[in-house]
């Protein structure tokens, strides 16, 4: 029997780590989860809110370690 695929809303990370940074005419914003060391980096308009642009790093960070660990149990 298939395991259910892991969604981005079922991560719970106790902690996220932010840099932002204006580069050019764009924001770089690098989340990291301190637990595993994973880190994505998404790009932002510097007009926005950093609360929004930290919304959208946690949402790709929570994104790829859904798609890790599905990947890791479709292995087994």
């Amino acid at each position: 029997m298939k395991r259910p695929l892991l969604k981005p809303e079922d991560i719970y990370l106790r902690e996220i780590l932010f840099e932002i940074r204006q580069v050019g005419n764009v924001m770089r914003v690098t989340a990291i989860d301190p637990g595993s060391g994973l880190e994505v980096i998404t790009i932002g308009d510097p007009t926005a809110d950093s609360k929004v642009l930290e919304r959208i790093a946690a949402r790709k960070l929570k994104y790829v370690i859904a798609k890790r660990r599905n990947e890791q149990m479709s292995r087994r």
